[in-house]
């Protein structure tokens, strides 16, 4: 059998049915990015699934480039200059409580167009902002943006086979759950759009919440989605190595060891998860880097990561 994990640990320093309206199929970037030429698609043709939300129209920006308040779900398009036909589905962390778009989603967003990468960077609802889906309301929205990318694939020069993710702290969650149960109900289907499939190529998680189980209970993550205290049955429902089978995406993982939110023992029991069930996986535990190091911290090793994910993407035949 061929190897199908590599660990390393490194010192050194280095006619659309999306639409609301036909007016608002596609409109200008709202203020969610800094970053020109987007293409905003709002997620659902009305009210999201179950209702409720804030009351505002405009999400809230802090001043370190956080958002909350988020009313309208939605999936930023990023064309590269020059599209090889790969797409990557990108969520920032936050606990769910909100979303670190600046620190997280921006910075990947223009490494992957260098790469040629089409990017669909997610504004998901946030499960304590009045959603009477609550826990739920994020997962919805990834998985809508998900079989929306693959339903308009032609219309990006998309390849819908290779179709990405790359999630950040809880963004890591919120995407590597909902790729790894590709059947989840989470909602009733809205559309056409909503017969896609729940399928991705491949999974980028760095420094990702795996799992709610103790001893891991404690991350803004558990509280945020189950509360102060879960079942056993609930930790594990909403927890990612449960549901890792055979034939499932391959993983590239990346994390700290000092890490003092999601601690290293997550990406391990993911590692061990996929190795289990034969599926490639690649971990890369770095010696000092801490939590939400986006793509490297100044001084650390991981400033390393994206060039070891480029030979992963590479190895995938997701860029030349």
């Amino acid at each position: 059998m061929p190897r199908l994990t590599r660990r390393t640990v490194l010192t050194g320093t280095a006619s659309c049915v999306i639409t609301r309206s036909r007016a608002r199929a596609e409109t200008p970037a709202a203020p969610l990015l800094s970053l020109p030429d987007a293409t905003v698609l709002p997620l659902w043709p009305a009210t999201p699934p179950g209702g409720g939300g804030p009351d505002n129209h405009t999400p809230h920006l802090s001043p370190t480039g956080s958002l909350t308040g988020i009313s309208e779900p939605v999936l930023q398009i990023y064309r590269p200059a020059r599209p090889n036909g790969a797409a990557m589905i990108v969520a920032a962390g936050g606990g769910y409580q909100h979303i670190t778009q600046r620190k997280e989603a921006t910075p990947a967003t223009r490494w992957l167009q260098k790469l040629g990468i089409t990017v669909g960077v997610l504004t998901y609802r946030l499960p304590e902002e009045g959603w009477h889906a609550a826990s739920l309301a994020p997962f919805q929205d990834a998985q809508r943006a998900i079989r929306l990318l693959r339903t308009h694939a032609r219309q990006y020069g998309i390849d819908p086979d290779r179709i990405g993710i790359l999630g950040f702290s809880a963004g890591g969650h919120l995407l590597g759950l909902c790729a790894t149960r590709p059947d989840w109900q989470t909602y009733s289907p809205t559309d056409t759009a909503d017969t896609a499939p729940i399928k991705v190529a491949l999974a980028l998680l760095a420094y990702p919440i795996i799992s709610l189980e103790p001893p891991y209970n404690h991350t803004h993550t558990s509280r945020t989605l189950l509360g102060p205290h879960p079942t056993q049955a609930d930790a594990r429902a909403w927890s990612i190595p449960p549901y890792i089978r055979h034939g499932g995406p391959p993983f590239f993982l990346v994390q700290a060891a000092d890490d003092p939110i999601a601690a290293p023992g997550q990406t391990a029991l993911l590692e061990q998860a996929c190795q289990q069930n034969a599926v490639p996986v690649t971990r890369h535990l770095f010696a000092t880097g801490g939590h939400g190091f986006g793509l490297g911290r100044p001084g650390t090793p991981t400033l390393t990561w994206p060039h070891l994910a480029e030979q992963f993407l590479h190895e995938q035949s997701f860029i030349s």
